[in-house]
């Protein structure tokens, strides 16, 4: 059954129990990783952007993005603060050319980069 929008705008069918225990154990291995330290948010979003495109044609399930951790800040001071590509992260999954093709979005396991990292679920090709 189809449940309402996610927190990114997406619909998902939802996980099932495996992919749960999977989560909260560790036990799921990104098929790609996507690490947007060092970037600029233009530049994380051409990342992101380029690396969703590459993984829907490597038919990849799981994308790891490492973004470090959203902080707290104003929303006119997102631009030039720490934590900014965190912080614009959902907006832009959910306005993006991708949005479509997310199953779901969960926060990674500690071994993965915890809080600073987030795992993206695609939805299998038809």
């Amino acid at each position: 059954p189809v449940t309402a929008p996610n927190r990114i705008g997406v619909c998902q069918t939802g996980l099932d129990s495996h992919w749960e225990r999977r989560f909260k154990s560790g036990r799921v291995e990104p098929d790609l990783t996507l690490d947007l330290h060092g970037h600029t948010l233009d530049t994380a979003y051409a990342r992101i952007t380029a690396g969703l495109d590459q993984a829907r044609a490597m038919d990849a399930r799981v994308v790891l993005v490492i973004a470090g951790r959203e902080r707290p800040v104003a929303p006119a001071a997102r631009a030039n603060r720490r934590g900014a590509i965190r912080a614009k992260m959902l907006d832009w999954l959910a306005a993006g050319p991708h949005a479509d093709y997310i199953s779901a979005v969960r926060r990674a396991h500690r071994s993965h980069g915890g809080e600073g990292a987030l795992y993206l679920i695609l939805k299998r090709r038809r």
